[in-house]
């Protein structure tokens, strides 16, 4: 199970103890309050505050100029303005605090985003479970040929079977060395912050992460495209939708402008402009190397 008793119970108190406030709040968000959503086979994302909503962007957006008009279309158009014009201070006055289970290493690839506020769970006074990430079969990929950081075709029969015995049992005999090393029964036991050195990647671990809007749109936007990790690629997903509901003006304009959307150079609007007057454009005389070109092909198709 995803959740431990302990989380359970916590999250039922929460829910069984709502409290009137005085602050705006988002009727999308409130419903995800507390709640956890399982990813891979232990982890999950759940959220435990957040600050402001839509009309909060809106508000710090026309800050230096009054109030001016506040239909919802003006809002939804100011936001997709601000969106498309890479103006960002307005996105930052929502934050969103997380409560994520994650595998070690889908973590630190994580943790490369410098832009938010993070405290984890500590091996050094506390002793981590025994959970392991295992890959389902169809996500137990060679090494692609083409990408060094990419996937291949999943791997099949036998060689399959051989490494998903490698993860269970390399991780299994990892965590019985663990408790061994800790344990203080007739001898003085290894310290926890030594004996976790010998854990696998693929342990789980849990923090609080708590980010703003426009950190958390950049994350997201790398994150939940289809060349991220499957990995980590699932646990932004999984955020997306809560984002979805939380400020859904902004998420449609990141959909739109970020996600949907594409940047192209000086060189290959130069193509663009030359395509729409009827010329031929070729890689040859496009200016663009061969890599450039095959981006911006796949670009326009």
């Amino acid at each position: 199970m995803p959740l431990s008793s302990e989380h359970q119970a916590e999250i039922e108190a929460q829910r069984a103890a709502p409290q009137q406030t005085l602050r705006a709040v988002s009727t999308g968000m409130e419903g995800h309050l507390y709640t956890a959503y399982p990813v891979l086979d232990h982890g999950f994302i759940r959220v435990v505050d957040y600050m402001g909503d839509d009309s909060a962007i809106c508000q710090a957006a026309r800050v230096s100029y009054g109030k001016g008009t506040k239909s919802v279309q003006n809002d939804e158009g100011l936001i997709r303005y601000l969106m498309r014009h890479w103006h960002s201070t307005p996105f930052e006055m929502c934050e969103i605090k997380l409560h994520v289970k994650l595998p070690v290493f889908v973590a630190r690839q994580w943790i490369r985003h410098r832009t938010a506020n993070v405290n984890e769970y500590s091996a050094r006074y506390s002793i981590l479970d025994r959970e392991f990430y295992i890959p389902a079969p169809e996500h137990l990929a060679a090494q692609s040929v083409i990408n060094n950081q990419g996937r291949g075709a999943a791997l099949e029969g036998e060689e399959a079977d051989r490494v998903l015995r490698y993860l269970r049992d390399d991780a299994m005999r990892c965590y019985d060395h663990y408790e061994e090393m800790i344990s203080d029964e007739g001898q003085q036991g290894l310290a926890r912050e030594l004996a976790r050195m010998n854990l696998p990647a693929n342990i789980y671990t849990q923090w609080y992460w708590k980010v703003d809007l426009h950190n958390l749109l950049h994350f997201l936007r790398l994150r939940a495209d289809s060349h991220a990790q499957y990995e980590i690629r699932v646990y932004a997903d999984e955020i997306c939708k809560v984002v979805a509901d939380w400020v859904p003006f902004a998420y449609r304009a990141f959909e739109d402008y970020r996600m949907g959307g594409a940047t192209l150079s000086s060189t290959a609007l130069e193509c663009v402009r030359r395509m729409l007057k009827g010329e031929t454009v070729t890689q040859e005389n496009s200016g663009m190397s061969k890599g450039e070109w095959r981006e911006f092909e796949a670009t326009l198709t």
